[in-house]
């Protein structure tokens, strides 16, 4: 069976229920080399103008951060330390929140993530942090302003997963009240979680 990119209405639910819907899902890019692909085990949401971990803070409009304010579902690509992260766009048009894809567990194109991650890496060590995924994807900065409902990156339907875990968001500790926010969502005892 073909698979087939989610319909742009799923993106529409608020943030934190979007953090929650996401994982389950199949995180799909397909490339010149094959098509990789990995069900999202952790993400970690975003609130936009009033919360300090977000790169949108007090309404921060920039070049990095315009798509942040466009509809739901767009694909928000960028470089932190020399990786690469990903994020879904949520909230309404002119609500810049986002929430970061942090884990896959792979599903297929898994000789291509090794080929692009190192043949070295343990299996658990190829997607599980938000940096790794990408390099195992194929997911670039280039793909800045895709949307999630179209191919080439895309996100296809999954499975429940039975039991959701959250908590406090990761590596932002300078952000103030907001690193204790339990916005970190994750499937429960999956070994691809990043921590």
């Amino acid at each position: 069976m073909a698979l087939k990119p989610l319909n742009e209405s799923f993106y529409k639910l608020p943030t934190l229920e979007l953090a929650r819907a996401l994982l389950g899902k199949l995180l799909v890019k397909e490339t010149d080399a094959g098509i990789a692909s990995g069900w999202i085990v952790e993400t970690e949401a975003y609130i936009g103008p009033g919360d300090r971990a977000a790169h949108s803070f007090g309404n921060r409009r920039t070049p990095r951060t315009e798509i942040m304010f466009w509809e739901p579902g767009y694909v928000y690509t960028y470089v932190m330390h020399t990786h690469c992260l990903v994020n879904v766009v949520s909230g309404d048009v002119g609500m810049p929140e986002a929430v970061l894809i942090r884990a896959v567990e792979p599903h297929t194109g898994i000789e291509l993530m090794y080929e692009r991650r190192g043949h070295d890496k343990k299996e658990k060590d190829l997607t599980n942090g938000p940096g790794k995924l990408t390099k195992a994807l194929g997911i670039e900065k280039a793909d800045y302003g895709r949307r999630f409902f179209e191919r080439p990156l895309f996100i296809a339907e999954g499975t429940e997963p039975e039991l959701i875990q959250n908590g406090p968001r990761i590596g932002i500790d300078n952000s103030g009240e907001a690193r204790d926010y339990p916005w970190r969502f994750w499937v429960s005892g999956n070994r691809f979680v990043s921590r």
